[in-house]
């Protein structure tokens, strides 16, 4: 099921893209492109998950993430906002404090047993390729 436009002689890749697009063929529920195999290859590669940045993205949407090459199963990091959360389990955010401190948001760990505790990426962390969305 190709495009109108494309050869099908030609090699390349028939895309379907599924995060939002309006679909442009009733066979697909998502939009679909056809992409020359050079131009796919030069934009695309393998990988086992997500990069470092995408998994610090969906972070940022809400979402919990973890790597597979984790020990620990069971283990995912999340962002507690600091304004919204911190503050308030503190007593804090309402304004009513001299001085009162500003709260940022932070990364957290939720570990095997159980804890939450503060997150800071190692250099293997960030170079990962194998970061999964937890849902």
């Amino acid at each position: 099921v190709l495009p109108s436009d494309e050869n099908g002689e030609d090699a390349g890749y028939l895309v379907e893209y599924l995060d939002g697009g309006k679909a442009n063929h009733p066979d697909f529920v998502g939009y679909i492109s056809w992409s020359p195999a050079d131009v796919f290859e030069k934009a695309y590669r393998k990988t086992n998950g997500l990069t470092f940045g995408l998994a610090i993205e969906a972070l940022k949407l809400g979402k919990n993430v973890s790597r597979a090459g984790w020990n620990g199963k069971g283990m995912w990091l999340f962002i507690i906002q600091g304004s919204n959360d911190i503050a308030k389990l503190n007593g804090y955010g309402f304004g009513e404090m001299l001085n009162e401190p500003t709260f940022r948001d932070a990364i957290f760990m939720k570990t095997v047993d159980n804890q939450l505790v503060p997150w800071t990426a190692s250099q293997s962390d960030v170079l990962a390729e194998d970061w999964l969305i937890v849902e």
